[in-house]
């Protein structure tokens, strides 16, 4: 297994090219599924989950390959594709069960094991099962698979309204792909907004789909017969670059993230300024400059859904704040157990409390290098933001975590002058 060796106290500077969303090459890979012509992606980032996806894919009957520098990626899914997803590949990634609803729209019936991934609380199926119920879809849950069929005399599924009991990023996303072939209009309310949607939904409309208010909290889809297939940018990954800004707010430095984009971080770069980081936001870049710790203030937010603070930037910018000066409360809104993180860097010497969904941060702590465990993704980069202040070696351990949602961290933080390296065990 894996581990990160981090010696810390340099500064960052340099530049970092920041990859394509996992967040959004995850379901616009399951979009290839609604058409049995060639889509191709572009940007696609390198990552553990993109090839756990891949051979989830495959092992259906879908024809992949990899191609240029540019993270190229073709799907060509045939009509005689086998449409399940068994257990063994969807137990550690829950975008697995973004095949469930490109599946049903196409072929009538699937089998999708329910969903793994990170261990940070509830996140229910049941919206995904009553949206395409609601679409005429007969689902049942047996043996852990969401079994899934139209009813007899059926071909499509049915456009419907659907609105969700809360605000679903995945839930938004299968309803969306199931909608292009569906029978009718299809108006989803209280949608996610967020730019991973937006980018699924701007590849749609290149297949041929017609869609109209995405990123907004309500999409409105005209099903049509066929999709065809097309060539597709995936969008710059947004938590990968608030991660980075947020390392080097840490750390102190000076650095421009190419391929970043400033406007799908704005309740981010909002709060690091507060914090007393100079931001530059270019049309394609974001050019940052920290002063370091001992001059930046912690600060205080609340994680909501977009485009509010998001919740996958919460353990980065926590991190943060255990080394600014001053105290901030943080609160938890979308995850009821995303705070295990602060144990860890309470052994490397951070001084947070919590309180039930809530974390108040005494900042100013003098970091020390210890071992720690990542216990989910977004916790990983905590310990490496905490990590890279810390005096002395941090060994990060079980990083099979970072690896499902960063690509090549460590090369891109070696490239900005940490001093950073991958044990291999």
């Amino acid at each position: 297994m894996d581990k990160l060796l981090i010696r810390g106290g340099r500064p960052l500077q340099g530049e970092v090219t920041i990859s394509g969303a996992k967040n959004a090459a995850l379901p616009e890979m399951c979009a290839a599924l609604l058409t049995a012509e060639p889509v191709h992606l572009i940007n696609v980032p390198r990552l553990h989950d993109v090839r756990t996806m891949r051979r989830l894919l495959e092992n259906m009957g879908v024809a992949t390959e990899t191609h240029g520098e540019r993270g190229g990626m073709s799907f060509v899914a045939p009509d005689t594709l086998k449409p399940e997803a068994p257990y063994e590949l969807v137990k550690t990634m829950r975008a697995a069960v973004l095949a469930l609803g490109p599946l049903l729209a196409r072929f009538g019936h699937a089998r999708v094991s329910l969903p793994g991934g990170c261990a940070i609380g509830a996140r229910p199926v049941d919206q995904h099962i009553k949206g395409l119920q609601a679409m005429g879809a007969h689902i049942v849950v047996e043996q852990g698979y969401m079994v899934a069929s139209l009813p007899p005399g059926r071909t499509r599924l049915q456009g419907a309204r659907i609105t969700t009991d809360m605000v679903t990023v995945t839930g938004t996303e299968n309803f969306l792909m199931a909608a292009t072939l569906a029978e009718g209009e299809t108006v989803l309310e209280n949608a996610a907004q967020e730019p991973e949607i937006t980018d699924l939904a701007e590849m749609l409309i290149a297949m041929g789909a017609q869609i109209e208010g995405h990123g907004t909290s309500r999409i409105r889809i005209q099903g049509v017969d066929k999709l065809h297939g097309c060539t597709h940018q995936v969008v710059a990954d947004r938590i990968e670059a608030g991660t980075f800004l947020c390392a080097i707010a840490a750390a102190g430095g000076q650095a421009t993230l190419h391929h970043a984009r400033a406007d799908h971080l704005d309740a981010v770069i909002d709060k690091l300024v507060e914090a007393g980081v100079q931001i530059d936001a270019q049309a394609e870049a974001i050019g940052v400059r920290s002063p370091g710790r001992a001059q930046l203030k912690a600060q205080s937010f609340r994680t909501t859904e977009y485009p509010g603070f998001p919740t996958d930037m919460q353990a980065q910018f926590m991190a943060l704040n255990c080394v600014a000066q001053g105290t901030a409360v943080v609160a938890e809104t979308i995850f009821e157990n995303r705070f295990m993180h602060v144990s860890e860097l309470a052994r490397l010497g951070a001084h947070i409390a919590i309180d039930g969904r809530v974390a108040t941060v005494t900042g100013g702590a003098q970091l020390s290098g210890a071992t720690v465990m990542a216990t989910d993704l977004r916790a990983s980069a905590s310990l490496v933001i905490a990590a890279l202040v810390a005096a002395g070696e941090t060994v990060v351990d079980r990083i099979y975590h970072l690896d499902r949602g960063y690509d090549a961290m460590e090369a891109k933080l070696r490239g900005l002058g940490a001093d950073i390296e991958r044990i291999s065990t």
